[in-house]
C-alpha cells in the first residue's frame, strides 16, 4: 500500500510485521500478565529479551506492537485538532512549571551540585516546599481578586482557562526576608492597592 500514499513516502519504511505478533501474541501476553501482576521484574525480563543480542522473537514482537500503536496514536493526532490542543496545553502546563522550578531553583545553574543523596534529596525537598508555598500564596491572591464580582465579570472562559497559580514574575528571588510566624500575611491590602 506504499504507492497508495505518495505524499507518505518520506515517513514510510516498511509495513509493519504482523505475522510475528500473531506468532508471538501468547508470549506477549505472558509477559506482560508477569509485569501487571508482579509475579516478575521488568529488569528481568528485558535481561532475558537482550541476552542474546536483542533477537528475542518476543521483543522483536513487542517492536512491531509498538510500532502499530505509534502509528494508530499518529493518526490520531494528525486528524484531530482537540487532541493537537490537548496535548499542547498540556506541555505547556510543564514548560511553565519547569521555568517556574528554574526560576525558584536558581543557585549554581539550577542543579543539584552534589553527589551525597542526603543534599540531593534536601535540594529536592526545598524546592517542592517553595513550589508549594508559590502555588498556596498565588492562590490566595487570586481568589481575592476574584472575589470581587467587578473582576469576576470581566472574565471570560479563556481567562479563567488561561488562569494558573504557577506565576512568578511579582517574586524576588534574591535579599533577605524576614518570617513572622505570629503574623499573618497582608494579602488584602496588596490586593487593594
Amino acid at each position: 500500500m506504499v504507492e497508495a500514499y505518495p505524499n507518505l513516502q518520506p515517513v514510510l519504511t516498511r509495513p509493519i510485521n504482523w505475522d510475528l505478533i500473531r506468532q508471538q501474541y501468547d508470549q506477549m501476553v505472558k509477559y506482560a500478565t508477569a509485569l501487571r501482576l508482579g509475579t516478575a521484574e521488568t529488569e528481568a525480563i528485558l535481561k532475558r529479551f537482550t541476552r542474546n543480542n536483542l533477537k528475542h522473537p518476543t521483543y522483536q514482537a513487542l517492536g512491531e506492537l509498538g510500532k502499530a500503536l505509534k502509528t494508530i496514536f499518529l493518526c490520531d493526532y494528525l486528524h484531530s485538532e482537540e487532541l493537537r490542543q490537548e496535548i499542547h496545553g498540556g506541555l505547556n502546563v510543564v514548560e511553565n512549571w519547569n521555568s517556574a522550578n528554574s526560576f525558584i531553583f536558581y543557585g549554581k545553574g539550577g542543579e543539584i551540585s552534589t553527589n551525597r543523596l542526603e543534599d540531593q534529596e534536601l535540594s529536592v525537598l526545598s524546592l517542592h516546599l517553595l513550589e508549594n508555598c508559590l502555588v498556596y500564596i498565588n492562590t490566595l491572591m487570586l481568589q481575592n481578586i476574584l472575589s470581587n464580582p467587578k473582576w469576576f465579570n470581566l472574565m471570560t472562559a479563556e481567562d479563567f482557562r488561561a488562569i494558573t497559580p504557577l506565576v512568578y514574575t511579582h517574586i524576588n528571588p534574591y535579599g533577605t526576608f524576614k518570617l513572622n510566624m505570629s503574623e499573618r500575611l497582608p494579602l488584602e491590602e496588596g490586593v487593594i492597592a
